[in-house]
Order: structure tokens, then C-alpha cells, then sequence
């Protein structure tokens, strides 16, 4: 065998040893992710707002008080810190939240959810021992939203924006729970 196909396989044989590792430890591109990657969009004229997340599935189990603790601080969702992104400066119940990009928070509780925008990136939701990597000190916006049961079960955890009463809403659901966090967008000034 020649120099050159010995190198070849050399250099073929790392390359597979490398996307092996790398499939093992960090992301398994050979399989599909039990929660899987999405991202939700909202345009209305000039605005855009977006929502990147992690969905992570029912599956049979109890979801809040139980998977999801109640009164502890939650990634919403798994895997990565979620992402919330506008273009245009908005008020949230009388909050202003300068356009930009944030990583969501939330603490889900019985009847109610606390809601936080934090303006640090993470690289992921959660450390080594499963707590989450949210800082308060970069909160930016905290509200509290009520909580709605709904009567058809959510199998995997959903993030939306809902126009449809012409009251911009980003909604949370899952299992029998949903969220509406109302946003009203700030008109430029000229």
C-alpha cells in the first residue's frame, strides 16, 4: 500500500473516531433528540419576534409539581436556555423590555407563573447537577401570569404567539396548563 492511501485511511479513521466522540459527548446527530429543537416565529409589518426552545414530551408522567417543581426556577423548557428575540421594544403588563435578545425564565406555581426576561446567554439550561444557570442579577422584566387549565392534554411542551383577538399573546402549554403573557409593542418615535 502506498504512502498517500495509507495517510488517507489515517486521516478517514480520525475523522470517524471524531464524529463518534463528538456524536457521544455533546450532541447525538446519529439519533433524534428526545426533545427536540424549534424555534417560533411572529411577523406583523416591521415586527419579529422569536422564540427559540427545546420540546420536551409528556410522555405518561405528572408534569408540574412533579417533573417541574413547583416554586423553583425552570429552563422552559430542555436542553438549551430558551431564547426570546424582538426587533421592537415592548411592554409587558406596564414593563418596557428594550428590543434585543433574552433568555426565558419561568417559575410555575398552582395558579400562577412567574415570568422572567433575562438578559444573560447561557449555553445551556441547566450545569452538571441538573440546577439551572439563570442569574437574577441580569433579570431584566419579572411578571406574574395566571395560570388556565385547558381540557385537552398537551403531549409536548408548546411555545406560541397568538394574535387572533388582535391582542399579541405568547402562550405556554403543556399537559393541561397554559400561559398567555400579553406584549404590546411600542410605536417609534419620529
Amino acid at each position: 500500500m502506498n504512502t498517500f492511501l495509507k495517510r488517507l485511511l489515517v486521516t478517514l479513521s480520525i475523522v470517524a473516531v471524531g464524529l463518534f466522540l463528538y456524536s457521544y459527548f455533546v450532541e447525538d446527530i446519529f439519533s433524534k433528540r428526545l426533545s427536540p429543537k424549534d424555534t417560533v416565529e411572529f411577523r406583523l409589518n416591521d415586527l419579529k419576534l422569536e422564540v427559540f426552545y427545546n420540546r420536551p414530551s409528556k410522555k405518561g408522567r405528572e408534569i408540574f409539581g412533579a417533573l417541574v417543581p413547583y416554586n423553583k426556577v425552570w429552563r422552559t423548557g430542555a436542553n438549551e436556555a430558551t431564547t426570546f428575540q424582538t426587533n421592537k421594544a415592548l411592554m409587558i403588563q406596564g414593563i418596557y423590555l428594550p428590543q434585543g435578545k433574552y433568555t426565558l425564565w419561568t417559575v410555575p406555581k398552582d395558579s400562577v407563573w412567574n415570568v422572567i426576561f433575562n438578559e444573560k446567554q447561557y449555553p445551556w439550561g441547566v450545569d452538571e447537577e441538573m440546577q439551572v444557570m439563570w442569574d437574577p442579577n441580569y433579570d431584566i422584566l419579572e411578571i406574574d401570569v395566571p395560570v388556565e387549565k385547558i381540557d385537552t392534554t398537551v403531549e409536548q411542551f408548546t411555545i406560541a404567539f397568538d394574535n387572533s383577538t388582535d391582542n399579541l399573546k405568547l402562550t405556554m402549554a403543556w399537559d393541561n396548563t397554559k400561559i398567555a403573557v400579553p406584549l404590546s409593542v411600542l410605536k417609534d418615535k419620529k
